[in-house]
């Protein structure tokens, strides 16, 4: 039996599409969630000095995004045929583009930089977020974006779901979008996972 190991900071962050994937696929893991001070010794062997750290019967795999690949497969959680398959990458790297282009905005409405907050939600996010959940949507298939659930399906379902928990009116115009989060949270493995998780500022 394949046993996997993530480390993690004690947050969700970039840790939890790949916590809700071994949730949805009923697969056990070892959730290492290590605290800040500890991160310094960490480091040094982790393959890129960052986390989330996946390792799989000891081989280590970094970077969320590879992960998420990795598990896709593993779970049989993705397309059916390598198209479909970049279908799937095609949507991800969009989330990826859109959060890079949010980025100055979260970075001050989670206090981590300082700027006019409001002036930022108005002149960056809103445009972004009506641009880039417009694109979104047009790529979902049916109930899912492939018309099953994937790995992908979770990952944007989450990106989509940590803003409604700071943002409840985040998704106002994109009703679509707010019913495709409900839809992929809804799976009886997810909705459990997502009630039993520890309480996280993010």
């Amino acid at each position: 039996m394949v046993h996997y190991k993530l480390t993690y900071f004690d947050l969700r962050g970039r840790a939890e599409s790949i916590r809700q994937v071994f949730a949805y696929a009923g697969v056990a893991y070892e959730d290492v969630r290590i605290p800040r001070a500890k991160w310094p010794e960490l480091k040094p062997h982790t393959p890129f000095g960052q986390l989330p750290l996946l390792e799989v019967d000891g081989a280590p795999i970094a970077q969320s995004a590879a992960i998420l690949r990795f598990l896709g497969k593993q779970f049989e959680l993705t397309g059916k045929t390598p198209l479909e398959e970049a279908r799937l990458d095609m949507v991800v790297d969009q989330i990826a583009d859109f959060t890079a282009d949010i980025k100055t905005y979260m970075m001050v409405a989670l206090g981590f930089a300082e700027g006019d907050k409001e002036a930022l939600f108005k002149e960056v996010f809103i445009p972004n977020r009506d641009k880039h959940m417009a694109l979104l949507v047009k790529n979902i298939t049916g109930d899912f974006i492939l018309g099953h659930i994937t790995w992908a399906d979770i990952h944007l379902a989450n990106t989509l779901e940590s803003m409604l928990s700071k943002m409840p009116d985040v998704l106002d115009g994109h009703p679509a979008l707010k019913a495709y989060v409900h839809r992929v949270h809804s799976t009886p493995r997810l909705k459990a996972h997502l009630a039993s998780r520890p309480d996280a500022p993010y």
